[in-house]
């Protein structure tokens, strides 16, 4: 148990801190300015990298799927560069339609399949244009595969994608910006001068990570290959039936053994194709954020510490301001230990209160963000704990010199001091 004269010594610490504060108030809130902006802003940088990561988990779920896989020539997310990219191209065989169609005839009892390729072109309709839209061919089962929920009117059938039928299901922003208020169903837009008669609505997606999801417009896979004619590698999305009683990593065995005997790769040698799963998309997420943190988390400390020179400062001049008053002190029994404790103490109080409003200000801001612009900002307990560690060190380390300085100083010197 601690002895009763401890105790006094820090209440009198406690309370001589307090009394100073008081009496320099608007010094002091002035003072601890920086602290509250600094703990603010790790609040704020922090909640916004936490709602990223969120919004981009969401946006993958629902763009990718939680139990599906891509199959491509180079699928795999990562820092490569050219050569190593080359090189995969150079090895990997390029994804046909024949290859697709393989796997359908191979593994489709257990296995759903979808080609899904992509091109850039200007949607027309009337005098309106929309440039740069997302034209994706694919198959009729792909909303089975992945998430493609629509809010009007359906998908395409697998016999208007046998047939190379002139069919499309837009997202929000093609309805929003060629038929306005209208429902776009049963309408038509126009892409490489052809008719096509808009079947379905997909929900409005958003943005992630600045570029817009509802930009897109879906058409059968055939009836893309007749517009565009392209010769490059096309990528496959599959997932294994519900009936086939398979997880993922199986429907993934499957396919891959399938695709390697018709590739013929060799025993002991590596896949020449690569897969994209939910799993590595969200370690690249994870990858990007981590960055992220390492290069800006730093860069809002910079606040705290500059709150930690004001204070340091501050306190210097308080220490220079009240020399007589520590001279008084010391010459009625105060030891080094008792001074060096109350201006310990006041510097700690200072940065502690900027914590807690800088703490509240953070959740306010992350608050009102939220609720009333519509972003995604989460904060969570490690970048409290963080910021608040951070201020309480702060406080340490800006009033232990001054209170050192205080400390040491001699009582007859201090007393002749005006």
């Amino acid at each position: 148990m601690a002895n009763p004269s401890t105790w006094f010594r820090f209440y009198t610490a406690l309370g001589l801190a307090w009394d100073s504060i008081k009496a320099h108030s608007l010094r002091s809130f002035l003072t601890l300015l920086g602290v509250v902006i600094g703990v603010a802003s790790v609040i704020i940088v922090g909640a916004a990298i936490s709602g990223l990561g969120v919004q981009a988990q969401i946006t993958t779920e629902r763009a990718f799927g939680s139990e599906t896989y891509l199959v491509a020539q180079v699928a795999s997310l990562g820092n490569r560069n050219r050569k190593e990219v080359a090189a995969l191209q150079r090895y990997n065989k390029r994804i046909r339609p024949e290859d697709y169609e393989y796997l359908k005839a191979s593994t489709g009892d257990q296995i759903l399949y979808s080609p899904y390729v992509q091109s850039f072109d200007d949607a027309k309709r009337a005098e309106f244009t929309l440039e740069a839209v997302v034209v994706l061919g694919c198959a009729a089962s792909l909303p089975d595969i992945r998430d493609v929920a629509l809010i009007e009117g359906r998908f395409f059938t697998e016999q208007e994608e046998n047939n190379r039928a002139f069919v499309a299901v837009v997202g929000d922003d093609i309805k929003a910006k060629l038929f306005g208020d209208r429902s776009p169903i049963g309408g038509t837009i126009k892409l490489k001068g052809y008719d096509f008669r808009v079947v379905g609505l997909q929900e409005k997606l958003g943005s992630s990570l600045g570029r817009s999801q509802d930009n897109s417009i879906y058409i059968p896979f055939y009836t893309w290959r007749k517009l565009y004619n392209t010769r490059g590698s096309l990528s496959v999305f599959g997932r294994p039936r519900q009936d086939a009683g398979l997880s993922l990593d199986d429907g993934l065995d499957v396919t891959r053994s399938a695709l390697r005997t018709h590739f013929k790769a060799k025993p002991g040698k590596p896949d020449n194709f690569e897969f994209l799963t939910p799993d590595s998309i969200r370690g690249f997420i994870d990858n990007i954020l981590g960055l992220i943190q390492v290069i800006v988390v730093p860069v809002t400390m910079i606040s705290l510490l500059v709150g930690g020179i004001v204070i340091m400062n501050i306190m210097l001049v308080s220490v220079t301001e009240r020399t007589r008053e520590i001279g008084v002190r010391k010459s009625l029994g105060a030891r080094e230990s008792d001074i060096m404790l109350q201006f310990l103490s006041e510097s700690i109080m200072t940065s502690a209160a900027g914590g807690v409003l800088g703490l509240g200000l953070g959740y306010l801001v992350a608050y009102l963000a939220t609720n009333f612009l519509g972003a995604t900002l989460v904060v969570t307990w490690p970048y409290v704990f963080l910021a608040l560690f951070v201020s309480a060190s702060v406080g340490i380390i800006s009033g232990w010199y001054p209170a050192r300085r205080a400390a040491r100083l001699d009582p007859v010197e201090a007393l002749r001091a005006e």
